[in-house]
């Protein structure tokens, strides 16, 4: 093998990287940092599908001067001031240090796992960088929403190609489909409603399955997250062998004044109390961590209006967070788009520590 000019830059091992990206984060509740982050969001023309220029023009003259305001409110309620942090940020790194872990040993150290947010820091541009600086010239792209929706899943990846089209020498990327009906997804949901239920000295009449909502002409016009919803509640629904009068959806966190997904859970939590379910529980499969929309939206703003309402006991469930069975969730997932990649980096890195193939832990399945 050739040696190398003494001025050329170092080659490093090739490694894979996976990339979980989540919605995003403020840097702290404060007028300045809400208002950049909320700019940065709002912003979003796959979030915001409206003209534009008006649109513009109504954001920054109307809605910046004072939803930061209230939105600083709701995050300062769940800040965790020790971290300095919101929890969104905790639990994602968290998730992102575990999955590194399973995978690592899978695999070996050849694959490296980091997180990154579509708004806010760390950005997932800063994170593609650093994956491709330790050595990662592949990349899995992990938009961690489990059903698809083109102001979720879809902007994330836009944001991740976005970064690709800055890059001269570009690693190869995959990105992970919805996995809103994973038999391990459906499952860790059911564990996670049986174990908190069997935590209460008391049961619900219903437990209402809480999605966060989308204008309703996003569904009209072809985008698929509210069938995969309804899958979602259905199949949880099955698995717990419960009726659909035991199990119901709803659609949270509206913005604006069109109309969105139906029935809107602070509403129909009212509803449920006024015809004589006292007592209700609350889950929230569409998040993948714990964030203001369930720990501010859920327990404070739609336990008040259930409670005055006549409802009496309310509790909610708490997202799959960095829970084990999660994380081999996430890994077993990961596993899949890692297929035929691993094994292309052990030939690569022949002095590496090869770990074992896909085969061997998927059980012969790619």
């Amino acid at each position: 093998m050739a040696l190398l000019p003494p001025d050329h830059p170092p080659v490093l091992p090739e490694k894979v990287g996976v990339l979980l990206i989540a919605l995003g984060t403020p840097d702290s509740p404060n007028y300045w940092d809400m208002r950049r982050y909320l700019k940065e969001f709002l912003s979003d023309q796959r979030v915001i599908e409206v003209n534009p220029v008006f649109w513009q023009i109504l954001l920054n003259v109307v809605i910046l001067t004072k939803r930061p305001f209230s939105s600083g409110e709701a995050y300062r309620s769940i800040w965790d001031e020790e971290r300095d942090e919101s929890p969104l940020r905790t639990i994602t790194r968290e998730q992102s240090e575990k999955l590194g872990k399973t995978l690592n040993e899978r695999f070996g150290d050849g694959v490296i796992v980091d997180y990154g947010m579509r708004y806010g820091n760390p950005s997932t541009a800063s994170k593609i960088k650093a994956l491709q600086d330790q050595g990662c010239q592949r990349i899995v792209i992990f938009p961690l929403y489990p059903q698809y929706a083109a102001a979720t899943t879809g902007t994330a990846c836009d944001q991740a190609f976005r970064a690709l089209m800055k890059i001269r020498w570009q690693p190869a990327v995959r990105t992970v489909p919805a996995y809103y009906e994973h038999p391990g997804y459906i499952e860790a949901l059911a564990n996670s409603v049986r174990r908190h239920l069997a935590s209460l000295d008391w049961q619900p009449d219903v437990l209402v399955s809480s999605f966060h909502g989308v204008p309703k002409r996003y569904l009209l016009a072809g985008d698929p997250y509210h069938c995969q919803c309804q899958k979602t509640a259905r199949l949880l629904r099955e698995s717990l062998g419960w009726s659909e009068e035991q199990l119901q959806i709803a659609f949270q966190s509206l913005f604006g004044k069109e109309e969105w997904l139906r029935p809107y859970t602070v509403e129909h939590v009212a509803d449920l109390a006024k015809k004589g379910h006292k007592n209700i529980a609350i889950i929230a499969p569409g998040f993948s961590a714990d964030c203001v929309e369930t720990l501010e939206e859920i327990q404070e703003e739609i336990r008040e209006a259930f409670e005055e309402a006549g409802g009496e006991k309310f509790a909610y469930i708490p997202c799959l967070n960095a829970e084990q069975e999660h994380i081999d969730l996430l890994a077993d997932i990961t596993t899949r788009e890692l297929s035929g990649w691993v094994e292309a980096i052990d030939g690569l890195n022949a002095t590496a520590q090869p770990g074992p193939t896909l085969a061997a832990v998927s059980g012969g399945r790619a």
